[in-house]
């Protein structure tokens, strides 16, 4: 998506033209959030087929039906528009189905505005295996920009041996581990450690900063991504005890 600006609204934007360039930037847009698009739908229907299925239809209805065409940035956060977009399409399809009587394989829980957000019996609500999903993918990102910032500083050695740090608290063993490993003493060890962690937290902020519009929808980003990930570290430690 290079060439011009990035931004997730204004990819929207640009692709209303239909520009050869612009519309694979919304493509590429599209591939980046497959993956929280997909954890809704899980939540919402019964086989992981039928969710692939679902997924794939709602975003080739979503390019070639132009559904991105009515987005407007001054209404709110692009992840809440697709959010809404996917619920809407999740309804269509089930009236279709139903009026059909054919069932196509795909068998709903509960499809309707009503409930399509409430607790499915299986341990989050697609609202929240949307939202977890989509902070990974903002931290993967932001990761990835701090990776390359490391390779082209020459630190990428440095950052290999330290990213296992930058999202959990390391143990003294940790520490002593990679301190040895890297021939460096533990409170300089340290001190790159919190520098790292400060930028991290700069390139998550550009990262969402794509997807708002408004210092107002950045923050309340930045506290929804922060809840999210909790909730997904507070699951993985459950089911950390539960293996153990």
């Amino acid at each position: 998506m290079s060439g011009f600006d990035t931004t997730h609204w204004s990819v929207i934007l640009r692709a209303r033209g239909g520009a050869g360039e612009a519309r694979e930037a919304l493509e590429d847009l599209c591939r980046t959030y497959r993956t929280p698009v997909l954890a809704y739908i899980r939540r919402c229907v019964r086989g992981g087929d039928a969710a692939e299925d679902l997924t794939q239809a709602f975003f080739v209805h979503f390019l070639e039906k132009e559904t991105f065409s009515v987005a407007d940035p001054q209404r709110g956060r692009f992840r809440a528009f697709l959010l809404t977009a996917v619920k809407r399409f999740l309804i269509n399809a089930h009236a279709e189905t139903q009026a059909a009587k054919r069932g196509g394989g795909v068998q709903f829980d509960s499809i309707d505005e009503s409930v399509v957000g409430g607790l499915l019996g299986r341990g989050e609500t697609p609202d929240q295996a949307f939202e977890r999903s989509w902070a990974m993918i903002v931290l993967e990102g932001a990761l990835r920009r701090l990776r390359s910032e490391a390779q082209q500083a020459g630190k990428q050695a440095l950052f290999e041996h330290l990213r296992e740090f930058l999202t959990e608290a390391p143990d003294d063993a940790d520490y002593t581990r990679v301190a040895a490993a890297l021939n460096l003493r533990r409170n300089t060890l340290a001190v790159a450690v919190h520098r790292m962690r400060h930028r991290l937290r700069e390139l998550v902020r550009i990262e969402l900063a794509q997807s708002t519009s408004s210092r107002g929808d950045l923050e309340c980003e930045l506290r929804e991504l922060r809840g999210a990930l909790g909730a997904a570290m507070q699951a993985d430690a459950e089911i950390a005890q539960v293996g153990s």
